[in-house]
């Protein structure tokens, strides 16, 4: 938070975030993507990581085009080494990570006593897990700073039940008290950290069913509710943010 404000200062009217590097995970497509190009447009130094390299490069040109610094990482996130080399390449090539952004997530639907073990700990590890790595890996630099923000994509998932939704809700539940734990230990030293929950979004992430365009909210709702938190006044945070269409599903 404190070195943000000093970005902040520095920097244009249009671009708040020039001279900050955001960090986000699963950033290759959906609303990953829009996270990144809409911090990209803020005037933050982008680096992205995923486990398919031929969508994260051209998520990376793409954010290139906008004439920002960008580094795109295939990595998994549920492995340390490949989060210490993700964040290793990512500072020496853009600088100190100033937003964390914790997008990586999977889907994983139907009744809990016809899943599999191998299929909870994919979801889990991949929803929970890695949130816990990855900021556990950036949060000593942020430290050291005395400020910066990292913001978790949860879910309403993470606030209400539903049949068939048993491992995928335990993922956002565990992740809904992760996150609030996070904020208690690192508010201290200057860092945010925000829970972002949105409803259903239209994007290829794997969910219960076929969607309503109308009726669900876009990767770019969720993009522009990040772009909304980095963005405060130094002295605040923003713990938790809930998204739903205007319209039910």
């Amino acid at each position: 938070m404190a070195d943000m404000s000093m970005v902040n200062r520095g920097a244009g009217a249009g671009k708040p975030l020039a001279g900050g590097v955001a960090l986000v995970t699963g950033g290759g497509r959906g609303i990953g993507k829009a996270i990144a190009l809409r911090l990209a447009k803020l005037g933050a130094a982008v680096s992205i990581c995923g486990r398919n390299e031929e969508p994260l490069m051209r998520t990376a040109q793409d954010l290139r085009v906008l004439g920002v610094r960008v580094h795109a990482q295939t990595a998994d996130v549920t492995r340390p080494a490949d989060i210490a080399l993700l964040v290793e390449s990512t500072e020496q090539d853009l600088g100190p990570i100033t937003i964390l952004v914790n997008n990586a997530g999977i889907g994983g639907f139907g009744p809990f006593q016809e899943k599999s073990e191998e299929e909870w700990d994919r979801v889990l590890n991949t929803n929970l897990k890695s949130v816990f790595l990855v900021s556990r890996a950036v949060a000593p630099s942020m430290i050291r700073r005395g400020g910066g923000d990292i913001i978790n994509i949860s879910s309403l998932a993470g606030k209400n039940t539903f049949a068939g939704g048993g491992i995928y809700c335990a993922s956002k539940w565990g992740l809904q008290g992760l996150s609030g734990c996070m904020a208690e230990d690192l508010r201290g030293y200057g860092i945010r950290v925000s829970v972002i929950c949105p409803g259903s979004v239209a994007t290829e992430f794997s969910g219960r069913g076929p969607k309503d365009a109308e009726r669900v909210l876009t990767a770019e709702d969720v993009a522009h509710a990040v772009g909304m938190v980095v963005v405060q006044g130094p002295q605040s945070f923003i713990s938790e943010v809930h998204l739903r269409p205007v319209k039910k599903p």
